[in-house]
């Protein structure tokens, strides 16, 4: 079998000296790990000179190969291009979509530096899989260098309609690099719906029956591969964390009170400060089940160095307070606002402790954390999942309670439903999205993607 290169920006020191930094990550681990393979980026380390030389180091099965980023490509790159350009305006939020054209000389830069560094480490038969939005243009670029490789493309963030797509200066340029790929993964049909729909009334070019999409002198395949759990893994660590002594403690502090819970990385597309509004909303118009629930938000800070994070972290310090000062008792407050990373099994036991989650963004790709919620369940006593139809997760999990995130009545309503949701409803919801989750498994997204990319040849071949 070939060998699997996956490429990402950020790649974990494969020392142990910290866990992988988001749901991408754990993926591709898990997906290495059981493959074997290369698994080449950014260290995360940011140089006062210019970017280090390529660090390698072996761990089990996998073989981590990293760069560092030196300040001005870190600038331009990480946080102008990829997250203050592609990152908002991927999410539909046009109005913080800022120095797209000022910074895109560089995201070009670094993506030429990865190739160049890349290229000596491939052996003939490599296959690639490039991932994310930071790494649009890789592979027009390992194809202009001269590789002749399958390489795979696959967008863990939403793909947004070609009207907001066209908002990006640099959008046709994005747009024909994806078309250099041999196959281009999407969570969702409707990311799916946007590249055709770009393809065919931007591109001048033609969707076809089977997927083939022929565009500016390229033929690629494109399809959804919606993203899964090692579901095991998260079952088991729900089961084994109710009797550790930070579970025990969460359960005493609750003093009889159901837990609300929501995990979201503390970014603008969670949907973090109209949850809050959704909570109070709850708290103002159902007085009488202000005693009965303890919401609980666990945010870990990201991307500190972007102006709009740090502005979206002192919003929700402001409207915590300001929630708990309302509806607060001297002995309790309503809702409890982390600002730190918590292990993925310690989380597990919070989630299966947990009466409900809000998982409510204004747009995701996927969101892991639904998932991770359904699985860490108790099959007896399960809790319900409140989720934003904006996530892509809600293709799958359709039997979670849907909600409009931007509808702040009817999230409180919603969570006034989960709370006087009986067991025979809560275990009929949970066992359907249980299935969906087992059904479409990390495993699945490997092979399913794996098995699409190095199918029949003829796909990233010159259109004839």
């Amino acid at each position: 079998m070939s060998r699997l290169v996956v490429v990402a920006n950020r790649v974990p020191l494969g020392d142990g000296s910290r866990s992988p930094p988001g749901g991408l990550a754990v993926a591709l681990q898990e997906t290495l790990a059981a493959e074997g393979g290369l698994w080449f980026g950014w260290s995360g380390r940011v140089v006062a000179g210019p970017a280090g030389e390529l660090q390698q180091r072996k761990a089990g099965a996998i073989t981590f190969a990293t760069l560092d980023l030196s300040r001005i490509d870190h600038g331009e790159y990480y946080t102008g291009f990829a997250n203050r350009c592609l990152w908002p305006a991927f999410h539909y939020r046009v109005d913080l979509a800022t120095d797209c054209g000022r910074n895109f000389d560089g995201y070009i830069r670094v993506n030429r530096l990865f190739a160049r560094k890349l290229l000596p480490l491939l052996d003939r038969d490599d296959d690639i899989w490039v991932h994310d939005y930071h790494l649009i243009p890789m592979g027009e670029i390992l194809r202009e260098a001269g590789a002749h490789h399958r390489i795979g493309f696959f967008l863990h963030t939403p793909l947004p309609a070609a009207e907001i797509l066209v908002t990006i200066p640099a959008h046709e340029r994005l747009m024909r690099a994806l078309c250099a790929y041999d196959l281009v993964g999407f969570q969702t049909a409707g990311d799916l719906r946007a590249f055709h729909d770009y393809v065919r009334y931007e591109a001048g070019g033609e969707v076809l029956a089977d997927g083939t999409v022929r565009a500016y002198g390229r033929i690629c395949r494109a399809d959804v591969f919606p993203i899964g759990l090692d579901v095991d893994n998260i079952v088991a660590a729900g089961e084994a964390a109710m009797d550790s002594p930070s579970l025990r403690r969460l359960r005493d502090s609750l003093q009889g009170r159901e837990m609300i819970i929501g995990v979201d990385r503390l970014d603008y597309s969670k949907g973090l400060i109209e949850r809050f509004r959704a909570i109070e909303t709850f708290l103002e118009i159902y007085a009488a089940s202000r005693n009965r629930v303890a919401f609980l938000q666990i945010a870990p800070p990201s991307r500190a160095e972007v102006p709009e994070y740090r502005e979206i972290r002192r919003q929700l310090e402001g409207e915590a307070g300001r929630i708990n000062g309302q509806f607060g008792e001297p002995d309790r407050v309503p809702l409890h606002y982390l600002n730190r990373s918590f292990r993925r099994t310690t989380l597990a036991g919070y989630f299966r402790l947990s009466r409900a989650a809000l998982v409510t963004p204004l747009r995701d790709g996927m969101n892991l954390v639904a998932k991770e919620f359904v699985a860490a369940q108790d099959a007896e006593d399960p809790g319900v999942l409140i989720l934003s139809r904006f996530a892509g997760a809600a293709r799958q999990l359709s039997a979670a309670v849907i909600v409009n995130p931007y509808d702040t009545r009817a999230v409180a309503d919603a969570i006034h439903r989960a709370i006087a949701m009986s067991g025979g409803e809560r275990k009929e919801r949970w066992g359907d999205m249980m299935k969906a989750v087992r059904g479409y498994d990390i495993a699945r997204w490997r092979n399913d993607f794996l098995a699409g990319l190095r199918g029949p040849a003829g796909a990233g071949a010159a259109a004839t």
